[in-house]
């Protein structure tokens, strides 16, 4: 269907000869080109990106009299295009990461300065990845040190933000949604399907999101945005791409990652591999005993046998592999047009749940396997955007996706013959219309719909090891759809040049439809079906006394519709209480403010400092319910009590968020970024506990050198501990996660890690990057994490451009 619709497109002849006028961009202190800048214009509106070589074409910037340039670790400047014109269009930027603009994308699905969005927002550069060298895109969040990365396993990485994780965090790619209606509560670890190699841009916004973004961005959002087709600004074909190849020693990590952009005036495509092979992997040998693996189970002549682990510090098992696709094709006949097609595909290995290995009954490994199986994840979208300037819309774009989602969990006790397979397939359809539009001077309008369908399907699969016998087994989630609809309209109103408002809502439309198998389960049911509504909204200032400073606050609303994971928890049933469906269930509102200050010093410290207070009600939990005015039934023989999923608890979260940046002589800089948040949540039972999701302080501090063809960084990362008074009580049965402390009980300790990264630019086209994590070798687990994290790590990444 896809491709009959990009076929048609190409029919209708869209291609008007437009003359071309080509900038060139280039850093000043090395003269090097600078892939990946920025222009944008108000007026008129319009927006670039230079490629490979520092180029782009500016024709349709022709008689504005302010078009912003920059890119992340240069200065912004602002140039007319008469002085561009007087300059025979050549550029160089000044390197700086003291700048207070920025192009984003995530806070209104546009192109816009950031200096424009009340709420905070953090870029992660193809710079910072090239050095730092994440092996998954959880990492690759991670080394931004805003986001705490929770892990289960090695192949996983669970967001947490602003005391958020899991459903109230909201993933999107190339502007499509990756949030499906599977996902639950528990930590998850789709993130690890998409590729850091093949990353344009990345984005965290933080914050309330459902105004642009729908249900599921209470939290935050994170936007991932991939690689962009270039096209050529001569007569011949551009020809660009990279390999790399990399080796880590904690895991033996191997890696390697192939792209090529071939691109000319009216077409181009861009094609991205990635493959990945991580070994068990090895923790520290400074830090808590417990954390030790002594032993492991095998499988020996068909036998689970309680093996000794020959290295207690390797963790077994916790290896696994991934290959990552990409292919883009864009077609842009002239000015105002521009088509792309995406495919993506992900896909792992089985892995081994780490945690649950490492749970024990009687002194000895209560599973003879829990793992997961392999993780998959494909995705076609197709984009179009139409530069209109008409009465309806200054810019519009249309994004049409299918996702399809795969994974599974594979379980069977120790010395059992019957093991356990869940496999759950999702597939998701969206459509969004986006659309800009200026009225007059000062009033800039973005508003949109949205439709997203997703089909649920779980089977369940028995087998005994020992027979073959293979037959039906109970699923994890009925067959079910979900859907939304979602209609949204934010305005920003420049008061003055100082003062500028944003104001939005969006009214969303949710539904579900479940049908439960009676097979193995006697529900006194055999359906389920919501369908109900939300209205959120926002209100924010961004204030601007001079160009060293910004004062800005945002007072926004979220939700987060109920889902086929909130109703698929009837198979949580506990012996003498069953869990049924609740037709009445309202979306989880959340409400919060922050305000955030940045100032610049004389161009040499940059400090920003955020605070924040969110409140989340009708938090979705179990609780005591009714059935046809009964509040027990006869339930497999047994009176029970009748629960449901019900909108009754609240919880509430607040911290602050602070960074610095100092640029000190010949090329040196110091950067530190701080995290604190505390929350409280109410249990099933009614009592309080702290939020299972806000993490303890962390940070980072950073004492970077950078100039000419050397970048490095000698950098610490850390974070605090949680006292066994402090661990959320659902934690505080999780003693084989977690230290032992002087009174016998669970506590995650604070740690440290010292680490020094460096990157060599041997030639415009050849690059080393080096680095030593974990240079003292300590040994901790970052809270809530099943898995310890790595040891001392030597990392070696070789990488050649063209």
């Amino acid at each position: 269907m896809m491709k009959k619709i990009f076929i048609t497109w190409l029919l209708l002849g869209l291609c008007t000869i437009a003359q071309s006028q080509t900038i060139t961009i280039k850093n000043k202190e090395t003269g090097a080109p600078i892939e990946a800048a920025n222009l944008r214009s108000e007026s008129p509106r319009a927006y670039a990106t230079t490629n490979a070589r520092g180029q782009a074409d500016i024709s349709m910037f022709k008689g504005a009299k302010a078009i912003q340039i920059g890119t992340f670790g240069f200065k912004t400047e602002t140039r007319s295009y008469t002085e561009l014109e007087s300059s025979s269009f050549e550029l160089s930027l000044t390197p700086s990461n003291l700048d207070l603009e920025g192009v984003v994308i995530s806070a209104t699905r546009w192109n816009q300065s950031s200096s424009n969005v009340p709420s905070k927002i953090i870029s992660i550069s193809p710079t910072d990845v090239a050095l730092q060298n994440p092996q998954t895109a959880a990492d690759l969040l991670g080394i931004s040190g805003k986001v705490f990365i929770q892990k289960s396993q090695q192949g996983g990485g669970s967001p947490m933000i602003r005391g958020f994780a899991t459903n109230r965090l909201l993933y999107t790619i190339d502007g499509v949604r990756m949030n499906t209606a599977i996902f639950r509560a528990g930590n998850i670890q789709n993130v690890i399907s998409l590729d850091p190699f093949a990353m344009e841009n990345t984005e965290v916004f933080f914050g309330p999101g459902s105004v642009i973004y729908g249900s599921d961005a209470i939290g935050g959002v994170m936007s991932f945005q991939t690689l962009t087709p270039q096209m050529s600004l001569e007569d011949k074909p551009l020809v660009t791409g990279k390999a790399v190849s990399r080796y880590a020693t904690a895991n033996s990590e191997k890696t390697a990652h192939f792209d090529i952009n071939v691109g000319w005036k009216k077409w181009a495509m861009v094609t991205s591999v990635s493959a990945n092979d991580f070994g068990d992997l090895r923790m520290g040998s400074k830090g808590p005993d417990e954390y030790l693996r002594p032993f492991y189970v095998q499988r020996i002549d068909s036998m689970d046998v309680v093996v000794t682990n020959d290295d207690p510090k390797v963790q077994k098992p916790s290896g696994y592999s991934q290959i990552n696709m990409m292919q883009k094709i864009r077609f842009k006949p002239n000015e105002k047009w521009d088509f792309q097609y995406g495919f993506h595909y992900s896909e792992t290995s089985e892995y081994a749940r780490y945690d649950r290995h490492i749970r024990y009954k009687n002194g000895l490994p209560r599973y003879g396997e829990w793992s997961y199986g392999p993780q998959k994840w494909m995705m076609n979208n197709f984009n179009i955007t139409h530069t209109g300037n008409n009465a309806v819309y200054d810019e519009m774009t249309i994004r049409l996706a299918q996702q399809s989602f795969e994974e599974s969990r594979i379980t069977r006790d120790i010395n059992k013959p019957d093991r356990e397979t869940r496999i759950e397939e999702v597939e998701a359809y969206s459509a969004n219309i986006d659309f800009v539009k200026s009225l007059g001077k000062k009033n800039k309008l973005f508003y949109g719909v949205e439709a997203v369908l997703n089909d649920i399907t779980s089977t369940g699969i028995n087998e005994n090891i020992s027979t073959g016998d293979i037959s039906a087994g109970a699923t994890r989630y009925p067959q079910s759809s979900w859907a939304s609809y979602g209609v949204y309209v934010t305005d920003q109103f420049k008061v003055s040049d100082k003062f500028l408002l944003q104001a939005g809502f969006r009214y969303n439309q949710f539904q579900l439809d479940a049908a439960f198998d009676t097979t193995f389960y006697p529900f006194p049911y055999t359906s389920a079906k919501l369908n109900n509504g939300a209205l959120t909204g926002s209100l924010g200032f961004v204030y601007r006394p001079s160009n060293k400073w910004v004062i800005s606050a945002n007072a926004a609303s979220a939700f987060r519709s109920p889902n086929v994971d909130d109703i698929g928890k009837v198979f949580d049933s506990e012996p003498g209480s069953v869990v049924v469906p609740n037709p009445n269930l309202q979306a989880e509102y959340a409400y919060n403010m922050d305000v955030s200050v940045a100032k610049v010093f004389g161009d040499v410290v940059k400090l920003d400092l955020t605070g924040y207070y969110t409140l989340l009600q009708n938090a979705l939990v179990r609780r005591d319910y009714t059935l046809n005015g009964q509040d027990s039934i006869l339930y497999d023989g047994t009176l029970s009590q009748v629960q449901a999923i019900q909108n009754a608890a609240v919880a509430n979260v607040y911290g602050v968020q602070a960074g610095l940046e100092v640029k000190l002589p010949n090329g040196f800089g110091l950067s530190s970024d701080f995290n604190y948040q505390l929350g409280e949540e109410e249990l099933d039972d009614g009592t309080r506990s702290p939020s299972r999701h806000a993490a303890p302080w962390f940070g980072v501090t950073r004492f970077i050198y950078n100039a000419h063809r050397l970048n490095m960084q000698l950098y610490v990362m850390y974070s605090g501990e949680k006292s066994f008074e402090d661990l959320p009580e659902g934690e505080k049965g999780k003693d084989y996660i977690y230290a032992i402390d002087e009174n016998g009980n669970p506590y995650s300790p604070g740690w440290y890690t010292l680490n020094f990264k460096a990157m060599y630019s041997f030639a415009t086209n050849f690059a080393v990057s080096a680095g030593l994590e974990n240079i003292t070798d300590q040994r901790y687990r970052p809270y809530s994490s099943g898995i310890v994290a790595p040891g001392r790590n030597f990392i070696l990444s070789v990488r050649y451009t063209f």
